[in-house]
């Protein structure tokens, strides 16, 4: 008996291990929508904007290795997706984005709401397609999920017309496929192995690409064999625990930091995981440090960036092999890189202690690492704040800082966090958000309390764009056009059915920030933020201590 295409796609789906959809359905997504309805094993993820549900997807994503999906109708609802999409696909996030289309056959509403989503949606995804026929469905699915999830995962998009949506066809789920990632040549880890043991100070840098599952496990025995230091790009926090003796700092900063500073006393550099879309912590020149490039891809080489080594593979694997091989020399000297992590240490606990309200950056930084679990999961808007959190927040698991150091969208803080606390129900989880950003998918609010979740939602309200304002006055422009006003906020929570609070000093912050991780709900916390020192500590301050030693 033929089935309908519509029910096909979502027995696809399920064939897939798909959990959730997020989405805002419209008119041509009815006969996706009421297949869904007879689904067991897909919920339905009703969000109040198509942003929010890809920024959930994409996290979904993030988190579990396994494709997020999320829905929209034609015309604006896809448009509405571009920022989602690419802030999956530059996150090495795997999703896919259904959206539907008017019938493509016969036609009754001339160009009303018709956009040629496909080609918009070439430039920001692995893989774009239309469904000009039912019997293509597992297929075209299929590759999508493949493709979202192979090596460096992103983002995929199929669109599904009506008409075909309403077709029937004999047509079958495909099984998901088995990919094995090749592991790096032996040759290649030997050569790397030989440069490690030769060097005198080599140092590893952990970037996004290192993030993934069993990688952080093969790094960590990799650093306890040998005792090399390392440091992380934004994207590579929490791969191994930062509290680590061996870790050196996240290059949160672009020059100037400790962290910087522990790199130039390196003579090798073994890059693990680099991916371009984050800024390096280092630039290569001629005499300089060499660098080991271990990824599952080439490198992409520039003017600052050309390896003289490169190991390409699955990046678990090749760690494994190299510990299995390595030696540790007895000749290595680490001591400049840890003595600039000593100083950073100090430096910053010099600055966590003030109490001052409207709080100081430092001292939130320290409230919030002493509230959260170390499973906990913290996750950022963007903002100012996103430096202190990933210089100074001690990330102790993986993907338990999400932050985005690759596209940088505001209004992804929310969303992260909701699908944060839906994969991992019994964890902590806390979106910190400045009051621009939050503004910009507040509404999801709703959705994060219909959901019944267990969620606190951190505003830092400092009434400003608060990172540009810095950007203008480091520039040397006059403060202007970039306050505004708020809502308030502790109504503004209560009118979606959550918590809101308010801090009012310092000295109440810790204990309002357990109140609200132990309590079961939504909590919406109002804090003041004082971004009066960030030109002096992290333009002038910590460049001059560094450039001390």
């Amino acid at each position: 008996m033929a089935t309908k295409a519509s029910d096909l796609f979502v027995q696809c789906l399920e064939e897939e291990g798909v959990e959730y959809i997020f989405g805002v359905p419209g008119e041509e997504n009815l006969d996706m929508l009421d297949s869904l309805s007879r689904s067991t094993q897909i919920k339905l993820i009703l969000t109040r904007h198509e942003q929010g549900a890809g920024f959930m997807a994409a996290t979904y994503g993030r988190h579990t290795g396994k494709t997020g999906v999320c829905m929209a109708t034609l015309g604006p609802g896809a448009t509405n997706f571009v920022t989602a999409a690419a802030y999956a696909q530059l996150g090495g996030m795997p999703i896919l984005m259904v959206t539907g289309q008017k019938p493509i056959k016969k036609s009754k509403q001339g160009r009303f709401q018709i956009l040629d989503v496909v080609d918009m949606m070439k430039p920001l995804t692995k893989f774009t397609h239309q469904l000009a026929a039912s019997d293509n469905i597992p297929s075209r699915v299929r590759e999508a999920f493949r493709l979202a999830e192979e090596e460096k995962p992103g983002a995929t998009h199929i669109e599904f017309p009506e008409d075909i949506a309403d077709e029937h066809t004999d047509a079958k789920p495909l099984k998901r496929s088995i990919a094995r990632r090749p592991s790096a040549e032996e040759k290649a880890v030997r050569a790397a192995v030989k440069k490690i043991e030769a060097a005198k100070a080599p140092i590893l840098v952990i970037g996004a690409g290192a993030n993934r599952k069993l990688t952080g496990r093969m790094l960590l025995q990799f650093v306890e064999k040998t005792g090399i230091p390392f440091l992380t790009t934004q994207l590579g926090k929490g791969v191994i625990d930062e509290a680590h003796p061996k870790f050196v700092g996240c290059a949160a900063l672009s020059a100037g930091d400790f962290v910087h500073k522990a790199i130039e006393a390196a003579d090798l550099i073994v890059n693990i995981g680099h991916d371009v879309i984050e800024k390096p912590p280092f630039f290569m020149r001629e005499g300089g440090a060499e660098v080991i490039h271990i990824s599952t891809k080439s490198a992409e080489v520039d003017p600052v960036y050309y390896p003289q080594i490169e190991v390409i593979g699955d990046i678990g694997n090749a760690i494994w092999q190299m510990k299995e091989d390595i030696v540790p020399s007895g000749s290595w000297n680490f001591d400049r890189m840890l003595a600039a992590r000593k100083a950073e240490v100090e430096h910053t606990q010099s600055l966590e202690d003030d109490a001052r309200c409207p709080i100081y950056p430092p001292t939130l930084v320290k409230a919030i690492r002493k509230a959260m679990p170390a499973d906990g999961i913290i996750c950022l808007d963007n903002g100012v704040y996103k430096i202190w959190f990933a210089r100074n927040y001690q990330a102790r698991q993986p993907n338990t800082v999400l932050l985005d150091n690759a596209l940088a969208t505001m209004g992804a803080g929310l969303p992260s966090a909701m699908a944060s606390a839906m994969v991992y129900p019994g964890r902590k989880v806390m979106a910190i958000c400045g009051d621009g950003g939050f503004m910009m998918n507040s509404q999801e609010m709703e959705t994060a309390v219909r959901l019944g979740l267990n969620l606190t939602v951190l505003i830092l309200n400092d009434s400003s764009y608060g990172m540009i304002r810095w950007k203008q006055a480091n520039m040397g422009f006059k403060d202007w056009g970039l306050t505004y006003g708020n809502p308030d906020f502790v109504k503004y929570a209560e009118a979606y059915g959550a918590k809101g609070h308010r801090v009012t000093s310092c000295e109440m912050l810790p204990s309002l920030l357990s109140e609200c991780l132990e309590t079961p709900g939504v909590h919406l916390i109002d804090c003041p933020v004082d971004y009066s020192d960030n030109d002096r500590i992290l333009n002038r301050e910590i460049k001059e201590l560094s450039a001390k030693l």
